[in-house]
């Protein structure tokens, strides 16, 4: 697990120095696994820690809230992620006023040159910075020159003439196109969270679910899915999804996911378990009645097992 250092104030002693990368890193595909694994290499090359930023809250979500785009991965989920590839630090800036209107090249001079010394700095090409994003890649790459190190791009990465991006997997799991995001991220889609209490409406509608709180303003992706369960000692168990506001029972504005699991009997309350998305089965509905929810649950189960037993 790489260690995480908050803000510019606990930056490490620099005497040693580093190679960077910047980003969000959402959802941790394999256009970032590609930069990851390269940073990796030149760390090991260099004999030098690899080091990741990234912010939080993201700049999208600081500038405009309302309309940034529900995030693939949470903070946690990223980390775990990134123990894959041997990052030794996560540098976690807090995205705030002071971080939005600090000019271009007193983030450099703060942040890379004195507080993490970078040897190497691996960027998008597109990357900007600094007040009103004043900083780009040749500010870098000059500033780099002066102070004795490499700047280098992150080059597109496609897939089948497919652009790797963030957007692009959030667009596919919308259409409910979980190849395609698969496909992106190198794995299927997944998300974690801790097993919670429920109100037990499932146990008494014969079908018990667990409860997985997601921490999340908005999710990604909605309606009923086979899935597959990991985290516990059985992994994976299969079973259906249902991530939503759920409509008929509660219409609440929370999202929060469902997962039956097929011929589970144990506790797993309090377990952090991570849960795959593989098929989408239908959208979220409201029902006029109950009994026309069990009806379809019904429905639901019986796909899902068949995806899972195809003949």
């Amino acid at each position: 697990m790489p260690k995480i250092i908050r803000g510019l104030y606990n930056l490490p002693d620099p005497a040693q120095g580093c190679v960077a990368t910047i980003g969000n890193f959402d959802g941790v595909h394999l256009g970032h696994q590609a930069v990851l694994t390269q940073l990796a290499m030149k760390a090991d090359m260099l004999n030098l820690p690899a080091v990741v930023i990234t912010f939080e809250p993201q700049p999208f979500e600081y500038f405009v809230p309302e309309k940034a785009p529900a995030r693939l991965s949470r903070f946690r989920e990223k980390v775990e992620a990134l123990r894959a590839y041997s990052i030794q630090k996560l540098c976690v800036l807090r995205f705030n006023r002071q971080l939005a209107e600090m000019q271009a090249e007193t983030f450099i001079q703060k942040l890379l040159v004195e507080g993490l010394n970078v040897r190497y700095l691996v960027v998008g090409d597109d990357f900007r910075f600094g007040k009103d994003r004043q900083g780009d890649f040749a500010l870098l790459q000059q500033v780099g020159k002066q102070h004795g190190f490499q700047v280098v791009n992150m080059h597109t990465f496609a897939i089948d003439d497919m652009r790797v991006s963030s957007t692009r997997i959030r667009e596919a799991l919308q259409d409910g196109d979980l190849a395609v995001a698969e496909k992106l991220l190198g794995r299927p889609y997944r998300m974690s969270g801790r097993v919670a209490h429920g109100d037990k409406r499932g146990r008494k509608m014969g079908y018990p679910t667990a409860n997985i709180h997601l921490h999340r303003a908005k999710v990604p992706l909605n309606g009923v899915y086979a899935v597959q369960l990991y985290g516990i000692d059985e992994e994976p168990v299969n079973g259906v999804a249902n991530i939503g506001v759920r409509p008929t029972i509660s219409g609440s504005d929370k999202a929060l996911l469902e997962v039956h699991l097929f011929d589970f009997k144990r506790d797993i309350y309090g377990e952090h378990v991570q849960v795959y998305f593989l098929k989408k089965l239908r959208e979220e509905q409201k029902f006029a009645s109950l009994e026309q929810l069990i009806e379809q649950i019904h429905i639901d189960s019986a796909q899902a097992k068949s995806f899972f037993q195809p003949n």
